[in-house]
Parts: C-alpha cells; sequence; structure tokens
C-alpha cells in the first residue's frame, strides 16, 4: 500500500499537473485570476535558474576523491536508474541517474571501494515479470569485467527505507565488510543517509547524477524559459515529500 501512495504522490507533486489544472478550471469557471495563476506557475516552474538554484540547495554536494580517502571495504550502490517498461528485454536501459552506476565502478577500477553492494528489487508499481534492477546493474558491471565475487545483491527493498534495513540484513552475513561508501543520486542522498543511518550504518557518502549545474548569470539561464526546469521541479518537490513523509514515519 506505502508503495502505491508513493506512486500517486509522485502524481499529485507535478508541477505540469497544477498548470494544466488551473488553465481547465480558469476556463470552465471563467475565472479570471485562474488564469493568471496559471501563467505565473508557468513562469515560475519553467524558469532554468530557479530551478538550478533550488536544486544546488537540496542536493548534497559532491566529494572529491581526495574527500572520500581509500580503504573502504565495499560501496552501496541504490537502484532506481533502469527502465523495465522498455522493449525489448534483452537488455538493460538505464535513465536518468545512471552516474550511479558509472560512479561506483569509477571508485570500483580506482580502488578506493574493493566490492559493490546493490540494493533494490522491482521499481515498478504495476508489473508483471517482477525484475529485480539489482540484478540489472549486475550484468552491467560483470560486462564492465567486476568478478562475480566482488558483487552483492540485496533484491527486495522497493524503497529507501527497505534500502537500509535489507542491507542492514544482508551486511550482517558478512561481517568481513567494515567501511562502506554509499552511493546514490545527490538529491536522494538526504534521505537516503537518514535512513541507513536510522537502522546503525554510518556509511561515508558519495552523491552522484547530478540534476543540478554550476551556477550561471546568461541570458539564457535568467530569463529563457525552457521545459526541462518543469521535469526538474517535479522530481525536487517529489523527493522532498518524501523525506518529509519518511520523517514522519520515523525513518529518519
Amino acid at each position: 500500500m506505502f508503495f502505491l501512495l508513493s506512486k500517486l504522490l509522485d502524481f499529485l507533486l507535478s508541477p505540469a499537473l497544477w498548470i494544466v489544472g488551473l488553465l481547465l478550471i480558469g476556463l470552465l469557471w471563467r475565472r479570471r485570476r485562474l488564469l493568471w495563476a496559471a501563467a505565473g506557475l508557468l513562469l515560475l516552474f519553467t524558469n532554468p535558474f530557479l530551478a538550478n538554484e533550488a536544486l544546488l540547495a537540496w542536493e548534497r554536494p559532491p566529494v572529491t576523491l581526495r574527500q572520500l580517502g581509500t580503504g573502504y571495504d565495499a560501496g552501496i550502490l541504490l537502484t532506481g536508474i533502469t527502465d523495465v517498461h522498455k522493449s525489448p528485454h534483452d537488455r538493460v536501459y538505464l535513465g536518468a541517474g545512471a552516474d550511479r552506476l558509472l560512479h561506483t565502478l569509477w571508485l570500483y577500477r580506482a580502488g578506493r571501494i574493493h566490492r559493490i553492494l546493490i540494493s533494490g528489487g522491482s521499481g515498478a508499481a504495476f508489473d508483471s515479470v517482477a525484475r529485480s534492477e539489482a540484478a540489472d546493474l549486475r550484468t552491467l558491471l560483470r560486462l564492465a569485467g567486476v568478478p562475480r565475487q566482488h558483487i552483492l545483491l540485496e533484491t527486495r527493498s522497493r524503497n529507501t527505507h527497505e534500502n537500509a534495513v535489507f542491507t542492514k540484513e544482508l551486511l550482517a552475513l558478512h561481517p568481513e565488510i567494515g567501511r562502506m561508501v554509499l552511493i546514490t543520486s545527490a538529491f536522494h542522498m538526504r534521505r537516503a543517509a537518514g535512513c541507513f543511518a536510522k537502522v546503525g550504518l554510518q556509511p561515508a557518502t558519495f552523491p552522484a547524477a547530478y540534476y543540478s549545474v554550476d551556477r550561471r548569470y546568461t541570458p539564457a539561464a535568467l530569463l529563457l524559459p525552457s521545459e526541462e526546469p518543469l521535469r526538474l521541479w517535479g522530481v525536487l518537490l517529489h523527493e522532498m515529500a518524501g523525506y518529509v513523509v519518511y520523517k514522519v514515519l520515523g525513518y529518519l
């Protein structure tokens, strides 16, 4: 039930939905104020500079390799970056957030982490064929030359809270793993690190897959509307709402 409610929340927290809703109500009821409100929201949510500023404030700042250091027994890679709805199903499709996988592989190849623990089951609300995202990402790591014995899978979790709970259960079977690095998208790191801390795990953090870019003051960034900020606001609002819900539920 919680999983389905989170998917519904995704839909309701869409700025595009708010704008279209105000436009339709304003036109049907002939309410000029609602039309002006829709126009105002459209200007706000399509401004690249404002969207980037909001993301810069929310996302965890980057960690350099020097700051991270060396000698970690494992990197914990959280899933949520594959698309299970794309055919044909004879390959793995990566979406937004693919840097999670690439940066994990980078850390492994650089000798910063010695094993990779992938946490995540199926992320689909209605999927007739339950596919584990962790298994899909293992396939890509194996193709990249990572030995099977250096990859651990946790395939039951369907949200960030379960990532932490089930990862802790898996780690109990591997007492040799001590120092760890948590790797997830920068916008998601607040909630992820909080969930892991709640269950008693304190991994170092290595944010990846940034939606924000370095601050720019060009006319295009400041004034030119774009459709991309609308999508980014949806991502950010969903994550902020998720953080609040997790706080209320005691997951953080």
